[in-house]
């Protein structure tokens, strides 16, 4: 491996200048929701209702990082689209989506939703 190649992998994982500064607040405001799937319904006689969920929070840390946690419905910001009934009186629910949401530089949100 040259030398060229070594300082590309160092990078990699990430970012290849200090971005520790409060300036850079609008990449660490960034947070990534996998709904990778959430469904809720009855079932018996009895009338359970049964709920599961399987969500993921992405997030960057201070120089770039990205990583992944466990994540629940109720912590889905509120501009997150498809689980509003969720957690009331058992409405048949099957949802799975990407969210994403940040703050730019000038403070402002922002958000994206892909559902699937």
């Amino acid at each position: 491996m040259s030398q060229g190649d070594f300082a590309l992998q160092l990078i990699q994982d990430r970012a290849d200048i200090d971005i520790s500064g409060q300036e850079f607040n609008f990449v660490r405001s960034i947070r990534v929701f996998d709904v990778r799937y959430a469904r809720q319904h009855e079932s018996g006689r009895d009338g359970d209702c049964n709920r599961s969920a399987n969500i993921y929070l992405g997030t960057y840390g201070t120089q770039g990082d990205f990583s992944w946690s466990r994540s629940t419905p109720t912590a889905l910001p509120d501009a997150h689209l498809g689980l509003e009934r969720w957690g009331s009186n058992c409405p048949r629910i099957y949802h799975r989506s990407v969210f994403v949401e940040w703050y730019d530089f000038g403070g402002n949100y922002g958000f994206e939703q892909v559902n699937y």
